[in-house]
């Protein structure tokens, strides 16, 4: 960076971080969000360009970001849906033979503004204390900041859904081992990641459809299995979605991740809530019940279904070992699966990547029975 501008975080309690500009630049100076942390150690461009990210600031935890630069491939969507990023130190030069830029460069480019120099141990220690809240950076006035992160709605009660979702159905080919028949998957974008287009296509063929279409229009399709996607937001606000799922239960099998698994339990009656500062990060042990084996799992979520609103054709198969919360659900009745977290995880770690095998196997045991 050629140049030090002065910058101020300032949360809507009114708690005030002194930093430096970094990124794409606002006219006003004002960036707001919902501040939240990631605790991963690596991955920084598969988190800014998470979908999943929409409406918020992300925290990154880990102090130096940009080491490595950034490559085209590890894009996990088409554009970042992140409101900007805070860090402690950007790198001043990258290392590393994939790299094909720099990470400054990528945020001018994408037009994602972020902030630096912040005590970023301060502020997460902050978020976990008193929760996930709004805030505001940039080079505008400490009070023009406060104003702008007082007024930030957050992602309670939002649909950001429609914000990430693809325009119109797009077809990712099959790139599984020569001799396999393919299957076919409708994958549904609520915000959907590149890496679990790539773990599906080892698959099947995966037509990815806008998160509004039809039951009806999928089910046309004749597919193997649905796919419910990864996504931003409050799922209790995603419109109709729970209707459609509804409507492709027990007619083709479901396995849903993060926001999918959500909607699937909220079609299956079960309620969901806003969890005090979420699950962010690639360090999180969750047990898998029936085996009792212990995964570490990537997560990115602000909300969890209610344990208790699950009914009794609705079986918890997995748990967080850090707050009890339900990360895993199947129905006992019905062919349909889900988990809270990414067992795509790019860039890992990759204990739960199984999971894609147990939903071939899922389409396998149900085509054999028609």
């Amino acid at each position: 960076m050629s140049s030090i501008e002065e910058a101020l975080l300032v949360l809507a309690d009114g708690t005030v971080f002194e930093g430096e500009s970094i990124g794409a630049q606002r006219a006003d100076g004002i960036t707001s969000g919902e501040v939240v942390f990631n605790t991963a150690l690596t991955g920084y461009q598969e988190i800014i360009t998470d979908p999943s990210y929409a409406g918020q600031l992300i925290t990154f935890t880990y102090p130096h970001i940009g080491n490595y630069g950034v490559t085209a491939f590890d894009d996990e969507s088409r554009r970042p849906f992140t409101r900007g990023i805070i860090i402690r130190d950007m790198a001043r030069r990258r290392s590393n033979w994939r790299s094909e830029g720099d990470l400054q460069s990528f945020l001018q480019n994408a037009g994602v503004p972020g902030i630096a120099g912040i005590d970023t141990r301060r502020l997460t220690r902050h978020i976990r204390d008193l929760g996930a809240m709004p805030g505001a950076f940039g080079t505008a006035s400490e009070s023009e900041l406060l104003a702008a992160a007082k007024a930030e709605h957050g992602t309670s009660g939002v649909d950001l859904v429609g914000l990430v979702t693809c325009d119109s159905s797009y077809e990712y080919a099959f790139t599984g081992p020569s001799g396999r028949t393919p299957k076919r998957v409708v994958a549904y974008d609520f915000g959907i990641k590149t890496t679990i287009l790539r773990h599906l296509s080892g698959i099947a063929t995966v037509e990815v459809v806008p998160a509004g279409t039809p039951a009806s229009e999928v089910l046309a399709r004749n597919p193997d299995g649905v796919f419910l996607s990864n996504g931003p937001g409050d799922p209790a606000a995603v419109v109709g979605a729970p209707q459609i799922i509804d409507g492709l239960l027990g007619e083709v099998p479901i396995f849903g991740i993060c926001l999918g698994h959500q909607l699937l339990a909220t079609a299956l009656g079960a309620e969901t809530y806003k969890l005090p500062f979420g699950h962010h990060g690639g360090n999180h042990p969750v047990r898998r019940l029936d085996t009792g084996t212990v995964e570490i799992t990537s997560q990115n979520h602000n909300y969890a279904v209610d344990d208790g609103s699950l009914g009794k054709k609705v079986e918890v198969t997995h748990r967080n070992l850090n707050d009890g919360v339900v990360e895993g659900l199947r129905s006992l009745d019905l062919p349909a699966f889900s988990v809270q977290y990414h067992p795509e995880a790019g860039p890992g770690p990759h204990d739960a990547a199984y999971l894609f095998t147990m939903f071939d196997e899922l389409m396998d045991s149900v085509k054999g029975t028609n």
